[in-house]
C-alpha cells in the first residue's frame, strides 16, 4: 500500500474511498468479536490493524492534517472500551502510527494520556497492558524533540516499570526492549524513576534462572542509560556501579573450557550473543560513557583478586577487561601505567594458553589506546615478552596473537624506538616465517604464517629506510608464497604476501626495490589478468588494489605503463553496487549484523545494506585518488570515466570511506582535467559542482563534511577566478553562513549544558571534544575563504561582506581562543590578498590584532604576528603606524622566556618574520638572535642586510 498509495488512491472516487475506510474498520470490529487474545484469530486481527494503520499513515498530508478523522474517533472509543481485543487494536494502530493525531495532537494530549494510563493498568489482560507500553513508547519517540509533551506523560512511568517486572514472568521481552528505546531517545522522561529503573534492571540481570537474552537486555538498559545520561548515572554510581561491574565480570567468566581452542588454525568468529562477549562489549561502552575517573577505581578493586585466582577463566576475564576498558579509562590508566603494565606482563608466561592470549590482547590494545606513551616507556619490557610468546609452537592461536599484538605496538611506535629492536625482532620473525612456511607445505597449517607476514609488513612500514638491511632476508620467501599459494584456502595468505611485498618496497624505496620489481610486476600482472574470475569478496582483490597504489608511489611516472592493466579491476571494485532492501522494524531485527547494516528511514521503514564488498569498494576509491594524485598526465585518459564514477559517490551514504574518497578525488580530477585545457576544466567543474554542493548541505558525518569542505577549497584554488557562476557562489556563501551560525548555536548549547543540574567534570570532557570537532569545521570554513581570496583577491570583498559579521563576532574578547585564532586567520587573508583595499575593514580587526600579540595562547599570537607581517608587506604606507605600534609586542614575543619552547615556536618565528617584513631596518639586534627560523615553513621570510 505504502509504495504506490498516491497512484491508486487517486483512482478511487470519494464513495469508494469512504467505503474502503468503513470496510476496514468493520473488518477490525468483526475480528474482535470472533477471536480471542492469542492464536490465529489474534494474528489475523493484528494484520488487519496493520492495514488500517498504513492507510491512516498515508492519509496524513504534508501539513500534518489527518484526512481520516473517523480513525481518531475509532481510536478513542476502542481504547476506552472494556473489551480487551478492542483496546489492543486501538493501541496497535497507535503504536504503528504515533503521528496519527497530526496537527491536532496538542488538543488531544490529555485524552491520549488518560487513555494510555488506563490501558497500562488494565488488570483484566496483560496483552493490553503490554500493548499500551509499546504504544506509549512509540508516541514518546515520535514527540521526542518536544520535551514538554514528553514530560506530560511522566505519570505513566511507574506503570511502565511495573509492566516490565510483570513481563519477566510472562516471557514477553518486548516490554523490556521498550525501556531500552526510552533510555536511548527520551532519557529525561526516565529521570524521576532512575533509581527504581537501575534496581529493576540489576534484579533481572543477576537472576541466573532467566534466559541469557533477558539478562543481556537488562544489562543493555543500564549501559544505554550510562551512555545517554552519563552525568545522571554518575550521581547514582555509588549505589549501582560496584554490583553492576561485578555482574559484568561474572558474565565474562561464563566461558567454555575447550582444550582445542588454542590449537585452531583459523580465526574463529566469537559468539556475539554469549554472555562473555556481551559483558565485555558492555564494559567497553560503560567505561567510555562514565569515564575512567568513575569506573577505573571500582574496576581495579575487583580485577586485582581475579588475577590471582586458580581458575584460568577469572584471570582471562580480568585481562580482557583491561583491554576492553582502556579506551574509556585512558587518561586515568596513563597516570598509573607502570603498575598496570607490570601487572599484565607476568601473564605472558601464564600456564594457560588462553590467559597468555588475553595478556597479548591487553598489551596490544593498550599499545593502540595509549600510544605512543606505551611504546616509549615500556618497549624494553613489551618487545621481549611478546617475542617469547611468538615461540609458543604448541598453541598456534596464542602464538599468532602475540604477532597481532606486535602489529599494534609497531603501528604507533616511534621509528627511533622500534629501530632499537629491529635485529632481535626481525630475526625472530624470519625464524618463525621459515618454520611456518615449512609447516604449511608439510601440514597445511597457515594461521601463524599469515599473522607473521602481517607483523613483518607493519614493522617494515614503521622502520622505513631502516628496513633496507633486512629486505633481502625476507623477499625471496614472500615471492615464493605469492607465486605458489594459489589454492582457494590460501587466498588470504597470498593477499597478505602481496601487501607485505608492497609495504616493504615502499619502506626501502625505488632503488632497492628495483632489483625485485620485474619479478613482482610479472606476478602482479598475472594475478591481475585473473582478477575478473575472482569473487567480489575475495580478499586478494583489496590487497591487489592497495598494492598497485603503493607501487605507483614507488615507481612514480614509470608506473604509467601498468595503468591500463590496473584500472579495469580497480574500477570494477569501485563500481560495486551493494545489495539493498527495504525492511520493516521486525525484519530489520532478524538480519545478521555481521552481513548487513541497517539504516533507519522513519517509522517502520529501514534500509538493509549487505556489507560484503563495501570495504573493498572504499579501498578501490581511495586507490583511484592515489593514481590521480601521483600520475597526473598519465591519468588523463581515465579522468572522465573516473569522474563519472566518483562524483555520484559523494552521496553514497552506505560507507563513509567511499564518500571521503569521492570528495578527496575532486581537486585531483580538476588538476588532471587542466592538462586537456581550460574548457575541459570548466566542463568538469560543471559536472561535479551540483553533487558537491548537495553533499555539503546534507553530509551527516563531521569528518566527511570536513573532507568535502577541504575539497571545495582545493577546487576553488584550481579553478581560479571566473569559473564559479553567481548561483554556485550564492549556494557556497549560504552554506558557509549556515555553518558559522551552527558554530555559534552549538557553543550556546554547550554553555547551557554547563548550567544543567547533571553537569560534571566528565561531561565537560565530552563538551570539550565537541568543541574540538566544531573548531575543526571552523578551520575548514577558513580554508574555503582563504581559497577564494587566493583566486579573487580584493574582488572577493563584496561576497565576503555577506559573512563579515560572523568573523567580527568570532574575534570578540569573550570568544574562545580558537575562535579568535581562526578569525584572525581570515583577517590575515583580507590584508594579504586585499592589500591597501583592506583598510575598509580596519575598524574590525586592527586593534584586536595588535592586542592579540600579547595573548596567552600561542595560536592566537601566531595568527596575529602573521597578520602584522602581511600588513607590512602588502598593506602599503597606510599601515605603517600600525606596524610601528606592533613592534614592541613583536620584540617581546621574540625575547620572552620560553619563546623557543615547542608550543611557542611557531608564534615566535612568525613574530621574527613579521619584524623582518614590516620593520626591516629597526631593532635588528633584538630579534636576529632568534634566527634561524626552523619550525614554521611558508613564512616568506626575506632577511634584509
Amino acid at each position: 500500500m505504502s509504495t504506490s498509495f498516491e497512484e491508486w488512491w487517486k483512482q478511487l472516487d470519494n464513495h469508494s474511498q469512504t467505503a474502503l475506510k468503513q470496510d476496514l474498520l468493520a473488518a477490525v470490529q468483526q475480528a474482535c468479536e470472533t477471536g480471542g487474545m492469542k492464536g490465529e484469530e489474534a494474528s489475523l486481527r493484528k494484520k488487519i490493524c496493520d492495514v488500517v494503520a498504513e492507510l491512516a499513515r498515508s492519509l496524513i498530508d504534508e501539513n500534518g492534517n489527518n484526512q481520516w478523522p473517523e480513525i481518531l474517533k475509532f481510536l478513542f472509543e476502542w481504547g476506552s472500551s472494556p473489551n480487551a481485543a478492542r483496546k489492543e487494536c486501538a493501541l496497535s494502530i497507535l503504536a504503528a502510527v504515533p503521528g496519527i493525531f497530526g496537527g491536532q495532537m496538542g488538543h488531544y494530549l490529555d485524552v491520549i494520556r488518560e487513555l494510555l494510563q488506563q490501558c497500562l493498568i488494565f488488570h483484566d489482560c496483560r496483552e493490553v497492558r503490554y500493548a499500551a507500553v509499546k504504544a506509549l513508547t512509540a508516541f514518546l519517540l515520535h514527540v521526542e524533540s518536544e520535551q514538554h509533551v514528553v514530560m506530560h506523560f511522566k505519570g505513566c512511568l511507574p506503570a511502565i516499570l511495573q509492566n516490565v517486572l510483570d513481563s519477566v514472568q510472562s516471557d514477553d521481552d518486548d516490554v523490556l526492549k521498550c525501556l531500552i528505546e526510552l533510555a536511548e531517545n527520551v532519557p529525561k522522561f526516565l529521570r524521576p524513576q532512575l533509581e527504581q529503573i537501575v534496581e529493576l534492571s540489576l534484579k533481572i540481570n543477576i537472576d541466573s534462572t532467566l534466559d541469557d537474552s533477558w539478562r543481556q537486555l537488562a544489562l543493555e538498559v543500564l549501559v544505554t542509560m550510562c551512555e545517554i545520561s552519563p552525568a545522571s548515572m554518575r550521581k547514582h554510581a555509588n549505589k549501582f556501579l560496584h554490583p553492576l561491574i561485578g555482574q559484568m565480570l561474572t558474565m565474562m567468566v561464563e566461558l567454555d573450557d575447550d582444550p582445542e581452542w588454542s590449537l585452531a588454525d583459523s580465526i574463529q568468529e566469537e559468539d556475539n550473543d554469549s554472555n562473555a562477549i556481551v559483558a565485555e562489549t558492555s564494559l567497553d561502552r560503560l567505561a567510555c560513557a562514565l569515564g575512567g575517573k568513575t569506573v577505573l577505581p571500582l574496576l581495579l578493586s575487583q580485577l586485582a583478586p581475579m588475577l590471582h585466582q586458580d581458575d584460568w577463566r577469572l584471570r582471562y576475564a580480568a585481562l580482557m577487561t583491561l583491554s576492553a576498558t582502556g579506551e574509556g579509562c585512558r587518561k586515568q590508566m596513563e597516570m598509573m601505567l607502570d603498575q598496570i603494565v607490570d601487572a599484565i606482563l607476568p601473564f605472558l608466561r601464564d600456564s594457560h594458553p588462553r590467559v597468555r592470549y588475553a595478556a597479548c590482547n591487553a598489551i596490544g590494545q593498550m599499545s593502540t589506546d595509549m600510544a605512543p606513551l606505551m611504546q616509549k616507556k615500556f618497549h624494553a619490557k613489551i618487545v621481549p615478552g611478546l617475542l617469547m610468546v611468538l615461540d609458543d609452537e604448541m598453541n598456534p592461536r596464542t602464538q599468532a596473537h602475540a604477532g597481532a599484538a606486535l602489529v599494534n605496538f609497531s603501528e604507533d611506535c616511534p621509528k627511533s624506538v622500534l629501530s632499537l629492536y629491529l635485529d632481535e625482532l626481525l630475526s625472530k620473525l624470519h625464524e618463525v616465517l621459515v618454520r611456518k612456511l615449512n609447516e604449511l607445505v608439510t601440514k597445511g597449517r597457515k594461521l601463524v604464517l599469515e599473522q607473521c607476514i602481517t607483523t613483518l609488513a607493519s614493522v617494515a612500514d614503521t622502520a622505513q629506510d631502516k628496513f633496507i638491511a633486512y629486505y633481502d632476508r625476507f623477499m625471496p620467501n614472500l615471492k615464493y608464497i605469492f607465486e605458489n599459494a594459489n589454492s582457494a584456502e590460501l587466498k588470504l595468505l597470498r593477499g597478505k604476501a602481496i601487501e607485505c611485498i608492497s609495504l616493504m618496497g615502499l619502506a626501502v624505496g625505488k632503488d632497492k626495490f628495483m632489483q625485485d620489481c620485474t619479478d613482482v610486476m610479472q606476478l602482479l600482472l598475472k594475478t591481475q589478468s585473473e582478477m575478473n574470475d575472482l569473487e567480489t569478496d575475495d580478499p586478494q582483490v583489496s590487497y591487489m588494489i592497495s598494492a598497485w597504489a603503493r607501487i605507483c608511489k614507488i615507481l612514480g611516472k614509470q608506473f604509467e605503463q601498468y595503468l591500463p592493466a590496473v584500472m579495469g579491476p580497480v574500477m570494477k571494485a569501485a563500481s560495486l553496487k551493494p545489495e539493498v532492501t527495504v525492511l520493516d522494524d521486525d525484519e530489520a531485527k532478524e538480519l545478521d549484523e555481521e552481513e548487513w547494516q541497517v539504516v533507519q528511514l522513519g517509522d517502520q521503514q529501514n534500509f538493509g545494506i549487505k556489507t560484503a564488498g563495501l570495504e573493498e569498494k572504499a579501498t578501490a576509491c581511495s586507490m583511484l585518488v592515489c593514481y590521480a594524485r601521483e600520475l597526473k598526465e598519465g591519468f588523463v585518459p581515465f579522468v572522465e570515466d573516473v569522474a563519472k564514477l566518483m562524483v555520484p559517490f559523494l552521496k553514497f551514504y552506505f560507507h563513509d570511506g567511499v564518500r571521503s574518497a569521492a570528495a578527496e578525488s575532486l581537486p585531483f580530477l580538476l588538476e588532471c582535467a587542466g592538462i586537456r585545457g581550460a574548457q575541459y576544466v570548466t566542463e568538469m567543474w560543471q559536472f561535479m559542482v551540483g553533487d558537491l554542493l548537495t553533499a555539503l548541505k546534507t553530509e551527516p558525518e563531521p569528518d566527511v563534511l570536513g573532507e568535502l569542505m577541504h575539497s571545495l577549497a582545493r577546487c576553488v584554488e584550481h579553478l581560479g577566478k571566473g569559473r564559479i557562476n553567481e548561483d554556485q557562489m550564492r549556494q557556497i556563501i549560504e552554506f558557509l553562513d549556515e555553518k558559522l551560525r551552527n558554530h555559534f548555536d552549538k557553543d550556546k548549547e554547550r554553555q547551557e549544558q554547563r548550567q544543567d543540574e547533571d553537569y560534571d567534570e566528565e561531561l565537560e570532557e565530552i563538551l570539550l571534544d565537541e568543541t574540538e570537532s566544531d573548531v575543526y569545521l571552523l578551520s575548514k570554513v577558513s580554508d574555503i575563504i582563504h581559497a577564494f581570496f587566493i583566486a579573487y583577491r580584493q574582488e572577493f570583498f563584496p561576497v565576503f561582506d555577506q559573512l563579515i559579521h560572523h568573523f567580527i563576532q568570532l574575534l570578540a574578547n569573550q570568544r574562545s581562543y580558537s575562535d579568535r585564532q581562526w578569525s584572525l586567520c581570515i583577517w590575515d587573508d583580507v590584508i594579504e590578498f586585499g592589500g591597501s583595499s583592506s583598510l575598509r575593514y580596519q575598524q574590525h580587526f586592527l586593534r584586536p590584532m595588535i592586542v592579540s600579540l600579547s595573548d596567552p595562547h600561542p595560536e592566537v599570537r601566531q595568527a596575529a604576528a602573521y597578520g602584522i607581517g602581511v600588513m607590512g608587506m602588502f598593506g602599503g604606507a597606510e599601515y605603517a603606524q600600525a606596524c610601528s605600534e606592533a613592534l614592541p609586542s613583536l620584540v617581546q614575543m621574540i625575547c620572552a622566556v620560553g619563546s623557543r619552547e615547542p608550543e611557542a615556536l611557531s608564534a615566535t618565528e612568525n613574530a621574527i618574520a613579521a619584524v623582518t617584513k614590516a620593520c626591516p631596518q629597526m631593532h635588528k639586534t633584538e630579534w636576529q638572535g632568534g634566527l634561524p627560523v626552523r619550525g614554521d615553513v611558508g613564512l616568506g621570510l626575506t632577511l634584509v642586510p
